[in-house]
């Protein structure tokens, strides 16, 4: 069942003209899981969301496989207090196979200057411990102990932590993130035996205005 959620001003239809009040065209950007055949939302933006100015060197991301032989192991993965600076560099993974990837993160910094998309994977952040927001073109949403974070792949974002202990379990799933099959019926509606409902859902609640055009880093 379509969950639909709308932050700001749209137009009553798609795809057509949408005016800011100087008269300038907003951007229409399409933004989706599966191309054309998946989940997708419909983002206008003041400014062209396609322009770039110029591309860094690319920095290397993402666990490195070892082959070794398996054995029965005993993870207790918060034990410290920190696992890196970033918010990237600070993920330690633990298990690793060809549908996801699991991965702790401790990040030293409260702040990234920069947004991040990860293109290929849903990411999914259990908050452990801290309290902060998630700030993306789609809104801002604030967390808190206990949460489950879902971020679409393709989905340009970046944290704002409050001062204190942060500790995150993060999943990177290769096919998108969505309830169980079990839990819902025919219709999408999730099911009275199902252990959460619609009412646990979180959708970003105010939306970023940026009315001067400025470079950004992703």
């Amino acid at each position: 069942m379509p969950f639909y959620h709308r932050l700001g001003a749209i137009p009553p239809k798609r795809h057509t003209q949408f005016r800011q009040p100087d008269g300038a065209l907003y951007h229409e950007e399409l933004v989706g899981t599966l191309g054309f055949s998946g989940v997708s939302s419909l983002l206008y933006h003041k400014q062209p969301p396609t322009k770039v100015n110029r591309l860094g060197t690319p920095t290397p991301y993402g666990p490195t496989k070892t082959d070794v032989p398996l054995q029965p192991a005993h993870l207790r993965p918060f034990t410290g207090e920190s696992t890196g600076d970033d918010y990237l560099e600070a993920r330690r993974w633990l298990l690793i196979n060809n549908d996801c990837r699991i991965a702790i993160c401790l990040p030293r910094q409260r702040r990234m200057d920069y947004y991040y998309k990860n293109a290929l994977h849903d990411e999914v952040v259990f908050v452990h411990d801290g309290a902060g927001t998630l700030i993306t073109p789609l809104g801002t949403i604030a967390v808190r102990p206990g949460d489950y974070v879902v971020i679409p792949r393709t989905i340009i974002h970046r944290w704002e932590w409050e001062e204190g202990l942060v500790r995150l379990l993060i999943i990177e799933s290769a096919h998108p993130v969505e309830t169980p099959r079990r839990y819902r019926n025919h219709f999408g509606q999730l099911l009275e035996h199902s252990p959460f409902c619609e009412r646990d859902f979180r959708a970003p609640e105010t939306l970023v205005q940026e009315d001067e055009a400025r470079e950004w880093v992703v």
